[in-house]
């Protein structure tokens, strides 16, 4: 799973039960974080809509040299006045929290610096606009909002009055950059890629909108189909002949990315870190794969073969929704009965995606629920069936979790106890909004999920061990093929082979974690690794200290009780509080 920051820039609303009970340091942090947040509602209103704001369901952002600056001038106003605080507050958790929130606005700062001086942008306008549109039109939207994705497209459109196409402002961006010297021009690799599959976020924008039996949007989306066919066909005649053909970025620009993920060490530390992990993974991976080949009396025991035999077992479409709330209902019996975490009642959500969906995230997600004026939304596991194709070829069916034995692993990661329990919890239970949205990385959300599909294993059949661990080998071969990657240690191809062959995924789902190392998002794809890395030496340092006295729920608990913080702050939290705590009891 990949989430941004900006996707989870979610204004945390508690439910009234859990306001009721807040702390004052919690109370105290959140009036600072709302400084933040306002200016998040006042810039990017599409966020606070996706939140439950109403009032912002017709509103679009303007992405404007003249609005980013006045962002920018606003924002640095902002952390002048955490910064004077954090000085002051004698409260410890809110100084913490404080840290956290001008943190988050410097590494901001240092992109945005980094963008203007380096680069000339490549902004996807059909990937812009879907993604505004498909917050107001989903399942878990009020009926009486979703009309609202018609003012909106018009405003996109540039057919309100004050508003201009959003092709025309993403263009002026671009041009402006341009005709900077010395401009880094983006991967052609990307662009060729992105470019080619538009038109699948194009229709998919109609298909919502006659999901939802909306009317009055049928001028504006004809028009937006010509302002996106010229917009891409501008960047194909303009940026496309420029752009580098070396997909690598500037060490500069990977080590931001980095810590924009909440990955601390570096590059070559985390590779090493990971081939040895790999090596670990794979002997273990064979031990299991020679017990289900002398149980089902297969002919060839190796790892690979075994694997490949379980993918036999392929799902029809019809039939995969309905195993994997089965499955769903197993592993929470399984937690229950091993007292893994707390449950709570409501049950968890899984859904197929769409076409369009899997053309903008390409691989099993959760969908945060919104924090902000949340009235019973959830969070939802989707799970694309096919991999988008680049260049105009048909999408690839994938059979990397289609079959009975990986529903395991992948429902542990994604739902229970993984994502889907990691951020209802909290809305449930409330935490302050500064360690539930600005210390979100991809390193803390990313290590409780493949962390939750290590505390599953155990209680899985042998076949669901084999693909658990065999996911758990692509989680380390990532950290070692992203940045040897960016650093031009090895080929695409190479990292295709590895990912193919030792690692036994499928030639489209390999295809697609190429393209998060290469031009997505490089960076990112350490994080798991290094999340499960850094939570599991916590797991072990919290059990030397506590002895027969540690219990893994409640250890899990008070860890998702903590909102998303950086390991760091983690560490310390499970220290000065966890720990005395439980050698009280």
């Amino acid at each position: 799973m990949k989430i941004t920051a900006a996707a989870l820039l979610t204004l945390l609303a508690l439910p009234l039960s859990a306001q009721d009970t807040q702390p004052a340091w919690v109370k105290t942090s959140d009036a600072y974080t709302q400084l933040l947040l306002d200016l998040d509602k006042k810039y990017s209103p599409e966020e606070a809509s996706a939140q439950g704001l109403s009032q912002f369901d017709a509103e679009i952002s303007i992405p404007t040299r003249a609005n980013e600056d006045a962002k920018r001038r606003d924002a640095e106003a902002v952390v002048a006045k955490l910064a004077a605080a954090e000085k002051t507050e004698k409260e410890e958790l809110v100084r913490q929290d404080l840290e956290i929130l001008i943190d988050s606005s410097e590494r901001d700062f240092k992109h945005e610096d980094y963008s203007r001086t380096h680069s000339v942008p490549f902004i996807n306008a059909a990937g812009y606009v879907y993604g505004g549109i498909e917050a107001l039109l989903d399942d878990q939207v009020a009926a009486d909002r979703r009309k609202a994705a018609v003012v909106r497209l018009a405003k996109y459109t540039g057919q309100m009055k004050g508003f201009q196409p959003i092709t025309a402002i993403l263009r002026q961006r671009t041009e402006e950059q341009i005709a900077k010297p010395d401009m880094i021009y983006p991967a052609k690799l990307r662009m060729e890629t992105e470019l080619s599959r538009n038109k699948a976020r194009i229709d998919g924008i109609a298909e919502l909108f006659k999901k939802y039996k909306l009317t009055g949007w049928e001028a504006n989306y004809a028009l937006l189909q010509k302002q996106i066919a010229d917009y891409d066909a501008w960047l194909r005649t303009t940026v496309l002949p420029k752009a580098r053909t070396d997909f690598r970025l500037q060490p500069e620009e990977y080590a931001l990315n980095f810590a924009d993920y909440g990955i601390d060490i570096s590059p070559a530390k985390i590779s090493r870190m990971a081939h040895a992990a790999f090596l670990d993974y794979q002997a273990q991976m064979q031990q299991v794969a020679t017990r289900i080949a002398t149980e089902q009396h297969l002919p060839n025991s190796d790892y690979r073969a075994v694997i490949q035999q379980l993918k036999q077992k392929q799902l029809s479409n019809d039939e995969i929704l309905p195993f994997y709330e089965k499955r769903l209902h197993a592993i929470e019996e399984i937690i229950r009965t091993q007292h893994l975490v707390t449950l709570p009642d409501r049950p968890a959500i899984i859904r197929l995606g769409t076409p369009a969906e899997s053309v903008q995230q390409p691989a099993p997600h959760m969908v945060p629920p919104p924090f902000l004026n949340n009235t019973g939304q959830r969070g939802v596991f989707v799970l694309p069936l096919n991999m988008p194709a680049a260049n105009g070829n048909t999408a690839q069916k994938v059979d990397d979790y289609t079959y009975d034995a990986a529903t395991w692993t992948l429902i542990a990661h994604e739902a229970r106890p993984g994502h889907e329990l990691q951020f209802d919890s909290m809305v449930e239970h409330g935490v302050s909004k500064a360690r539930a949205l600005f210390a979100f990385n991809s390193t803390n959300a990313e290590g409780w999920g493949l962390y939750a599909e290590y505390i599953t294993l155990p209680y899985m059949p042998l076949e669901g061990q084999l693909i658990s661990l065999q996911f758990r080998l692509l989680r380390a071969a990532r950290a070692f093929l992203d940045p040897e990657l960016q650093a031009g240690k090895i080929t695409p191809q190479e990292a295709m082979r590895v990912l193919t062959e030792d690692v036994g995924m499928s030639v489209p789902f390999a295809n697609q974690e190429v393209e998060r190392y290469t031009f997505r998002m490089p960076g990112q794809a350490n994080s798991y690794f290094y999340g499960y890395t850094r939570l599991l030496e916590l797991r072990k340092s919290t059990e030397a200290a506590l002895g027969p006295k540690f219990n893994a729920q409640r250890f899990h608990d008070f860890i998702l009780a903590q909102g998303l913080l950086p390991p760091g702050l983690m560490k310390k939290a499970v220290e000065d509080h966890f720990i005395p705590d439980e050698q009280k009891r």
